[in-house]
């Protein structure tokens, strides 16, 4: 008898062990704005069970390989025509679970305060993945700069310019890359998050900018095994709680833009 109530009674214990310990949840993110963002919700998650392990990357690809090899659970960085550009590319078949915000798009220079100042000739920085590009020059033709074979094709890129009246030369750069050459060329089109990174306001130093009708919004990303299973439930509702959007609202002033 005695002998059961123990083991009964360290059943207990161990039952109540592990809920407070929680179900381990490994996400992948870039710095800001969503590393910030997913820090705001660990505690909110770790009250429901969910032990948010926020693994912080400054690139592209590493987070969705280790999705995509079962090291991480999920990510929170990237658009569906980067996703769709990479599952294509790579052969992975990553899943959108939820949209959580918008990052405008931007386009800045340490040189010249308007896009009427570029001289004929001048460099312009852009990402070099297909679907980042496409949105550069997209918003390059926007703003009159240039005209493209096909006016709304996210995945241009400078071969596809029929137009260049100023004789603008592009260099494509890795995203993370292009806010280190700011000072070297005379127009960069650089990511929001990685602008935020850089010291750099969108609201207040892009010459050109996405408005809040982007398309490119930013998702929590996760696997066909595990898109449906209650921790990526529960991180989702969190991703997208009046809180989150108040904290967007108010850290950013408008540099992030809620999208749900």
């Amino acid at each position: 008898m005695k002998k059961t109530l123990l083991l009964t009674a360290l059943a207990a214990a161990l039952t109540a062990s592990l809920a407070q310990a929680g179900e381990k949840l490994s996400v992948a993110a870039t710095p800001v704005p969503h590393a910030e963002i997913l820090e705001l919700i660990k505690p909110e998650l770790a009250k429901q069970g969910v032990d948010l392990d926020i693994k912080v990357f400054t690139d592209y690809v590493q987070p969705n390989l280790q999705v995509s090899q079962k090291n991480l659970d999920a990510n929170y960085f990237q658009t569906k025509p980067y996703l769709d550009t990479f599952n294509t590319q790579r052969g992975t078949e990553l899943v959108i679970v939820q949209g959580v915000h918008v990052e405008p798009f931007g386009a800045y220079s340490a040189k010249y305060k308007s896009l009427d100042e570029l001289p004929n000739g001048a460099t312009i920085a852009i990402p070099n993945e297909v679907s980042t590009t496409g949105r550069a020059l997209l918003l390059l033709q926007k703003a009159g700069l240039l005209t493209l074979k096909d006016p709304t094709s996210a995945q241009a890129l400078p071969r596809d310019i029929v137009d260049n009246p100023r004789n603008f030369k592009f260099r494509e750069l890795e995203a993370a890359t292009v806010p280190r050459v700011l000072n070297q060329v005379d127009l960069a089109l650089i990511n929001t998050n990685y602008a935020l990174e850089a010291k750099l306001n969108p609201k207040r130093d892009a010459l050109a900018i996405e408005g809040s009708d982007s398309p490119y919004v930013n998702y929590l990303v996760a696997r066909p095994d595990n898109q449906d299973s209650e921790a990526i439930k529960k991180l989702s509702a969190a991703l997208t709680s009046p809180e989150v959007k108040a904290f967007i609202e108010k850290r950013y002033e408008g540099a992030v833009l809620p999208a749900f």
